[in-house]
């Protein structure tokens, strides 16, 4: 049974770009250094599968996905951006992961569309996107038919253990349960914390804008080292700009609201590294709130001290890696052993002494 909040893909899982993202995130790596990026580098080969496991997830849910492998390119303006990519690079890669250094001149022939002022950048092959207003519906739908139970406006008040697992009190009245998967996003730390255990999960309020339809421009997954930047191209020709620009929250119901700041500051990038953005219309903005954790890396698998409740959260790079998290939690929580070792994204990194309460999902 899957108790769900809201509705259907309301949330995170359909309010995200729909990229797929399998590169160490400049901007932290930036912020944190090498260490941080080596201590990262073993969540690198599960989004290496999850984007092989997205590649016949159409086939699977007989739904067209959008799943999309056209790479991704992290551009630098500067010398120095482009030896600290290179740097990045060589962590990859001893990660298993293939990338591609390109000079001033590879970017204008892999990517023309990009301004001629860029120093060169990064091309990771396995990254692209799918179509989040599609998947999630086809899981549901999936899930459905091999008798899984989905309980939509049902709020989750209490946990309580028993000997033969966990009584859950919520909105709908109770359920009795052996096994529980907490996927509850941003709340996840909340979830965990009904247990006895506080997760750090934080919550980030971001925004994302989309054009119009127009002729087929942007090839890649483009990201950008001088600044907050996504760009992509959707199926139906919109491009899709972004990059963890924050939202507001509206001052009456708290919920994520647009930032024109973050508007004008978002554009302003966009038009920077692909100039003929300049000619193409903002068609709609749309807010989301993305789940994350303190060292970026997700939290996977039982809870040491409370047998039977696993915890799936993958920070920042959820739509990427959501199919393989859900296989993986799902196997665990019936008992079978999986092809990875899920030690470096336990829970229990995370000390009492660091956490004391959940990051309210407002943040």
């Amino acid at each position: 049974m899957l108790l769900e909040r809201w509705d259907l893909n309301a949330e995170a899982s359909g309010r995200n770009a729909g990229g797929f993202h399998v590169q160490i995130q400049f901007e932290p790596f930036e912020v944190e250094g090498e260490d941080w990026a080596r201590a990262w580098a073993p969540t690198i080969p599960l989004l290496i599968d999850a984007v092989e496991h997205w590649q016949g997830l159409s086939g699977e849910l007989g739904v067209e996905l959008e799943v999309k492998l056209t790479g991704g390119v992290l551009v630098a303006e500067t010398e120095e951006q482009l030896a600290a990519i290179e740097r990045k690079a060589a962590i990859e890669r001893g990660a298993g992961l293939d990338v591609e250094l390109l000079s001033r001149a590879d970017l204008r022939r892999v990517a023309p569309y990009l301004s001629s002022a860029l120093a060169g950048g990064l091309l990771c092959p396995v990254e692209g996107k799918a179509n989040p207003l599609l998947a999630t519906h086809a899981f549901a739908r999936a899930a459905q038919q091999l008798g899984a139970r989905i309980e939509l406006r049902v709020d989750l008040l209490e946990i309580e253990r028993t000997p033969g697992g966990f009584r859950v009190e919520t909105s709908g009245g109770p359920i009795e349960c052996e096994r529980i998967v907490d996927c509850a996003g941003v709340a996840a730390g909340r979830v965990s914390a009904l247990v006895g255990v506080p997760l750090p999960v934080e919550s980030w309020p971001l925004q994302a804008h989309v054009t119009e339809a127009v002729a087929p421009l942007v090839r890649h997954l483009v990201a950008f080292a001088g600044g907050r930047l996504t760009v992509k191209q959707a199926a139906a020709g919109s491009i899709l700009i972004g990059g963890g620009w924050p939202s507001e929250p509206d001052p009456e119901t708290g919920r994520p609201a647009v930032s024109l700041h973050s508007l004008h500051a978002n554009l302003r990038v966009a038009r920077h590294v692909v100039p003929a953005l300049a000619g193409v219309r903002l068609l709609r903005i749309w807010t989301g709130v993305c789940n994350g954790t303190p060292d970026h890396r997700p939290i996977l698998g039982e809870l040491e001290d409370v047998p039977g409740f696993f915890v799936a959260a993958f920070p920042f790079l959820g739509f990427t890696a959501a199919p393989l998290m859900g296989r993986l939690v799902a196997e665990l929580a019936c008992g079978r052993a999986v092809p990875y070792d899920l030690a470096p994204f336990a829970a229990a990194r995370f000390s009492a002494a660091h956490v004391e309460e959940p990051v309210p999902a407002d943040r």
